[in-house]
C-alpha cells in the first residue's frame, strides 16, 4: 500500500465560502479525471481505479460507508440499450387486445355470477413484462433442452388466458366460464394456475404467496443437478419467476436467495413486478421498496437490474447536468409516487418538480406531456434490455425489479388506488375510456355488451403472435407429459424383506434405508432414485449412502474431509446423487417437488425419497405439500422417527401424533403407517409401479419409526403373499389369528379384534397375552392405512346412496371386520391421535373403540410415554375388557379387577388435559 503523501496547506484559515468553493473545485477535478478515464480507458479501468481508491481510503483511516444501493435510476444506461428486435406497433396492438380481453373476461364472470371474483389490477401492471417475454424470450417445448420453466404470478392469470384466447387455444365459451369450471355448458378456466385442474396448460401453482419464488430456485438448481448427473442434456434453459412486491414479505420468498447465489444459479431470472402496492395499499409507503429489494438481493449475491423510469425520463436526465432529478428521485417515497400515478400530470408538476431547478427542466411542458413520464416496467424497450442482460449474465442469479403502476390504464376506479386489487367491476364509462386508451375498433354497443376483441386469425397481429411463438418453440404455458417408463424391480427384488430380519432388531427407518440402498444399486432404475434429507442423514441412518453415491455439490469437493480414509467418509461430488439441503424443510420440500415433477418438466422420471422428522414435515411444509399435489408430483415422503412415543427423550415439539391427519386431507396423497419392513417394501414397490409405470398422478406419505425390533416374515398361514400384499395396499390385513377359540375344555372364549398400526403393534401383540388371562381370544390386524379404509368406505356409502334400489355394496373394511369374519369387540391402538381410526365408526357393524396419543409430548423413555398416553399393552387390555362389558359379555367387577391388576390409576388426569 502506498504511503500517505505529505499534507497540503491547511484549510483552517479559509472562510466557509472559500472552503466550499475549493471543495467544489476539487470535486469537479476528480470527476473530470474519472470522466477522462471512462472516455479513454473504459468502464473496467474506471471501476478498478475506484476500487483502489476505496482500499487506499480504508487502510488510511477514511473508510467509505458501505452502501447496498445504487442510485434510484435504471441499471442499464440508455446508451447501453440494445435495439428492440420486434415490431413495436404490432406488439402494442397485441398488448392492447390482451389487456381488453383480460378485463372483459373478469367483468363477464362477475356479471354472470355476482362475487365470483377475479383480478384486474395485477395483470394491468405487468402486461409489458409478460408480452416482451412471450414475444422474445419464453421458450416452449419445441426448444428441447432449452425450454424455459415459467412461474406466472397467480393473480395475473386473466391476462395469460386472454393471450391464449388470441392464440386460438381457448374458445369464447371457455373464457366466459372463467372461474366456472363446473359449468354445464362446457369446461371453464381455473381461477389461478392449477395444473391439477388444467393439466395440459398450467405447470406451476403460484398463487399461494411465497411458494413460487422458493420452488423456482430449487427447480433451477434441479436442472443443474440433472445436467451434472448426465440425466438431462446440457442446455440454456431458464427459470423465470414473476413475483409481486408485496409477496416478497413472505419468508419463503426470500428464504432461499442466498442458496441461489451460492449455487451460482445463472439459469434463474426473478421478475419482480414492483407496482408498489399489495392487497390493501402501499407496500412501503414511507420508503422505496425497490431500493429495499435491491439491497436485499445484492446482499444475497444476486445480479440486480432495476427498471425504474421509462424512455421519456431519459430526455430530462440527459439535460440534468447537476443531477437535480436524481436527487429528487432519492427523496421520493412510494406513498408520494402512488399519488402521481393516481392523479396525473398536474400533481407531478406541483409536487415533484417543486424547485426552480427542476421546473426549469420541464419548461414548456404541458400536464399532458408530464403524464407521459411513466414507470420503466411499462416501457417495452427498457424491459427488453433488462431481459436481454439477464439471460446473458453468467455466474449469478438475476432479479429484474420493474417499477409499474397497479391497475395501469384502468382509470380513476383502479389505477394506483388502494382498492385496486379488489376491483372486479368497471362501469360503462370506465370501459369506454379503456377502449379509447387502447385504441380498439369497438362500438359503444360492443363496449356495453362487454364484447371480446379478436382481430381474427389472418390479421397481422395474430400472425405475428403465432410466428413469435413458433420461433421460440411453441405455446407457453403448456404442460406436456412425455417420459420413458422405467423398468422397475419386481416382487423378487423385495423377497428379503418378506423373509423378516431373522432375529436382528431393525427399525422401519433402517428398513427404508435398506430399500433405498437396494434401489440405488439396481441397474435399470438406480440412476433415477433421488434421496433427499434436510440435515439429518446420520439421524436416519442414511450416512452409509454418502460414500457410495455422494452428496450433490456443483463445486465438487474442494477440501479433504476430516473423516477422510474412513468407510463413512463425507463425500461431495458434482455428480452426487443425494441432495442434503441443510436445515431448511421448505427448501428440501421444494427440492423434492422439483424431482417429483421432473417426469413432466424434463421427461426424466426421477423418483425422490424425502426423509425428514415426521413432526417437522406436514406441520411445517403443509402448503408446499398442497402445491406438490396441485402440480401432480410423484414420489415418496418418509416421515421418519414417526409416532408420539417412539422418539424417546425429545419432548413436545419433536413427537409426532398428528401428521397422518394432516396428510389425510390431501386428495391424491396416499398415506401409510406400516408396522413391518415387508409392509414398507410392498408399499414402495406398488408406489413406483403406479406412479411411474401406470402413470397415476399420486404421491406417498409413509411413516417410519426408529424403534429397533425383530422384523417378522410375511405371514405363512395358508394365505398367498398376493392376498397379504393386496391387504397392505388396501389398508389392513389379519396379521395374527388367535391360537384357539376355546379354553381347551370346550368352553368358548370371549373374542376380540385388535387393530394396530406402526409402533403400536408391539402393544397389541403383548395385549394378546394379557387377555388370555381373562379368557379372551384376540386376533391382531395390521392397519397400514386408515385413509385407504375410510376413503373406500365413503365411496361405498356414496354408491349405495345414489343407487338405492340395487343390492348395497360392502366396503373392504366392513367385509374384513364383519362379525362373521372377525367376531368379538373391535379395538384399535395407534401412536397417533384417535381421530384417524375413529373415522371408521359408522362404517362397521359395531363400534370401534380407539386408543391414541392425543395431547402434548413429553421428554421421557418409551415405556413411560406409552403409559402416559394410555396406549401400552395394559390399556389395550383394559379397552378390550371394557368393550366386552359394554357388550354385556362380562361384568364390571371383572374390569375393575383388571384395572387393579394392571396397576392403572383410574383417577389420573387424561393426557390430553396435561
Amino acid at each position: 500500500m502506498t504511503n500517505v503523501p505529505p499534507k497540503g496547506p491547511p484549510r483552517g484559515g479559509l472562510s466557509p465560502q472559500e472552503r466550499e468553493q475549493l471543495n467544489s473545485l476539487e470535486t469537479q477535478e476528480w470527476l473530470d479525471s474519472l470522466a477522462y478515464v471512462l472516455a479513454n480507458a473504459g468502464d473496467d479501468r474506471a471501476a478498478h481505479l475506484l476500487e483502489e481508491l476505496d482500499h487506499y481510503a480504508y487502510f488510511h483511516g477514511a473508510p467509505i460507508l458501505f452502501k447496498q444501493n445504487t442510485p434510484y435510476i435504471n441499471t442499464i444506461d440508455v446508451e447501453a440499450q440494445p435495439e428492440y428486435p420486434g415490431n413495436l406497433e404490432l406488439e402494442r396492438k397485441i398488448r392492447n387486445a390482451v389487456r381488453w380481453n383480460a378485463v372483459v373476461m373478469v367483468l363477464r364472470a362477475n356479471k354472470r355470477a355476482e362475487g365470483i371474483g377475479g383480478h384486474l389490477a395485477t395483470y394491468a401492471s405487468s402486461t409489458e413484462l409478460y408480452e416482451v417475454g412471450f414475444n422474445h424470450f419464453f421458450r416452449g417445448h419445441g426448444a428441447g433442452v432449452n425450454r424455459d420453466l415459467i412461474f406466472f404470478q397467480g393473480h395475473a392469470s386473466p391476462g395469460i388466458y386472454a393471450r391464449s384466447f388470441l392464440e386460438g387455444r381457448f374458445s369464447e365459451a371457455q373464457m366466459n366460464n372463467f372461474r366456472r369450471e363446473l359449468s354445464p355448458d362446457g369446461p371453464g378456466l381455473s381461477s389461478y394456475p392449477h395444473p391439477w385442474l388444467m393439466p395440459h396448460y398450467w405447470e406451476f401453482p403460484t398463487v399461494s404467496m411465497g411458494l413460487g419464488p422458493i420452488q423456482a430456485i430449487y427447480q433451477a438448481r434441479y436442472i443443474k443437478y440433472l445436467e451434472n448427473r448426465g440425466l438431462k442434456a446440457r442446455g440454456d434453459a431458464k427459470v423465470w419467476a414473476f413475483l409481486g412486491d408485496g409477496e416478497m414479505d413472505e419468508p419463503q420468498s426470500v428464504g432461499a436467495l442466498r442458496f441461489a447465489a451460492y449455487e451460482n444459479l445463472d439459469n434463474i431470472v426473478f421478475v419482480l413486478n414492483a407496482n408498489l402496492q399489495r392487497l390493501d395499499g402501499p407496500v412501503r409507503a414511507n420508503s422505496k421498496v425497490i431500493q429495499e429489494f435491491e439491497a436485499l438481493f445484492r446482499g444475497a449475491g444476486w445480479n440486480v437490474i432495476k427498471v425504474v423510469w421509462d424512455s421519456k425520463w431519459d430526455e430530462l436526465l440527459a439535460k440534468d447536468y447537476n443531477g437535480a432529478i436524481v436527487k429528487r428521485f432519492e427523496a421520493l417515497v412510494d406513498g408520494e409516487s402512488q399519488r402521481y400515478a393516481a392523479f396525473g400530470g398536474k400533481e407531478l408538476r406541483e409536487k415533484f418538480f417543486n424547485t426552480p431547478e427542476l421546473q426549469s427542466l420541464i419548461e414548456g411542458w404541458t400536464d399532458a406531456d408530464l403524464e407521459l413520464l411513466n414507470r420503466g416496467g411499462h416501457d417495452v424497450k427498457k424491459v427488453f434490455a433488462a431481459y436481454d442482460a439477464a439471460v446473458k449474465h453468467q455466474g449469478q442469479p438475476t432479479v429484474i425489479i420493474a417499477r409499474t403502476v397497479k391497475g395501469y390504464g384502468l382509470g380513476e376506479t383502479a389505477q394506483a388506488r388502494n382498492v385496486a386489487h379488489q376491483v372486479k367491476k368497471l362501469d360503462f364509462h370506465a370501459m369506454k375510456d379503456l377502449r379509447d386508451l387502447l385504441e380498439l375498433p369497438l362500438t359503444d354497443e360492443q363496449v356495453e355488451h362487454l364484447d371480446y376483441y379478436n382481430p381474427g386469425p389472418d390479421s397481422p397481429e395474430i400472425r405475428y403472435m403465432l410466428e413469435c411463438r413458433a420461433a421460440l418453440g411453441g405455446f407457453v404455458p403448456e404442460r406436456i407429459v412425455e417420459y420413458p417408463r422405467p423398468s422397475v424391480p419386481t416382487g423378487e427384488f423385495y423377497e428379503e424383506f418378506a423373509a423378516g430380519s431373522k432375529g436382528r432388531a431393525v427399525s422401519t427407518t433402517m428398513a427404508a434405508v435398506q430399500i433405498m440402498s437396494k434401489l440405488l444399486r439396481d441397474k435399470e432404475i438406480g440412476k433415477y432414485i433421488v434421496p433427499i434429507v434436510p440435515d439429518e442423514a446420520r439421524t436416519f441412518g442414511m450416512d452409509a449412502l454418502v460414500p457410495r453415491i455422494g452428496i450433490y455439490s456443483p463445486r465438487g469437493q474442494t477440501y479433504t474431509p476430516v473423516d477422510s480414509g474412513s468407510l463413512m467418509v463425507y463425500k461431495e461430488a458434482v455428480n452426487g446423487q443425494m441432495l442434503e439441503e441443510g436445515l431448511t424443510e421448505d427448501g428440501a420440500m421444494s427440492s423434492w417437488i422439483a424431482a417429483a415433477t421432473a417426469y413432466a418438466n424434463h421427461g426424466v422420471p426421477t423418483i425422490p425419497f424425502y426423509v425428514f422428522y415426521s413432526m417437522f414435515g406436514m406441520q411445517r411444509i403443509g402448503d408446499l405439500v398442497w402445491a406438490a399435489a396441485d402440480q401432480r408430483a410423484r414420489g415418496f415422503l418418509f416421515g421418519a422417527t414417526a409416532g408420539r412415543t417412539t422418539l424417546a427423550g425429545e419432548g413436545l415439539q419433536h413427537q409426532d401424533g398428528n401428521s397422518l391427519l394432516q396428510a389425510y386431507v390431501v386428495p391424491n396423497l396416499k398415506v401409510y403407517d406400516p408396522a413391518f419392513a415387508y409392509e414398507l417394501a410392498v408399499i414402495v414397490e406398488a408406489g413406483i409401479q403406479r406412479m411411474y409405470v401406470d402413470n397415476i398422478d399420486e404421491f406417498y406419505y409413509v411413516t417410519i419409526d426408529n424403534e429397533n425390533e425383530v422384523q417378522p416374515p410375511m405371514p405363512e398361514d395358508g394365505r398367498s403373499h398376493q392376498e397379504i400384499h393386496d391387504g397392505i395396499l388396501k389398508g389392513m390385513y389379519r396379521f395374527q389369528k388367535s391360537g384357539a377359540a376355546s379354553d381347551g375344555k370346550g368352553k368358548a372364549k370371549l373374542r376380540a379384534q385388535i387393530l394396530a398400526s406402526g409402533p403400536a403393534m408391539g402393544a397389541a401383540l403383548e395385549a394378546v397375552q394379557k387377555l388370555e388371562a381373562y379368557g379372551v381370544a384376540a386376533d391382531v390386524w395390521s392397519v397400514t392405512s386408515y385413509k385407504e379404509l375410510h376413503q373406500d368406505a365413503l365411496l361405498t356409502q356414496r354408491h349405495n346412496m345414489l343407487h338405492p334400489t340395487e343390492e348395497p355394496r360392502v366396503s373392504y373394511v366392513a367385509r374384513q371386520l364383519s362379525q362373521e369374519n372377525a367376531p368379538g369387540v373391535l379395538i384399535s391402538v395407534s401412536d397417533y391421535v384417535k381421530l384417524g381410526a375413529d373415522g371408521l365408526n359408522g362404517h362397521l357393524d359395531r363400534k370401534l373403540w380407539t386408543l391414541g396419543t392425543d395431547g402434548f409430548g413429553r421428554s421421557e423413555d418409551r415405556p413411560e410415554l406409552r403409559d402416559f398416553f394410555e396406549v401400552d399393552a395394559r390399556y389395550v387390555t383394559l379397552a378390550t375388557l371394557y368393550a366386552l362389558q359394554r357388550e354385556g359379555k362380562i361384568k364390571g367387577d371383572v374390569v375393575a379387577k383388571a384395572i387393579a391388576d394392571l396397576g392403572i390409576d383410574p383417577e389420573r388426569e387424561a393426557p390430553v388435559l396435561r
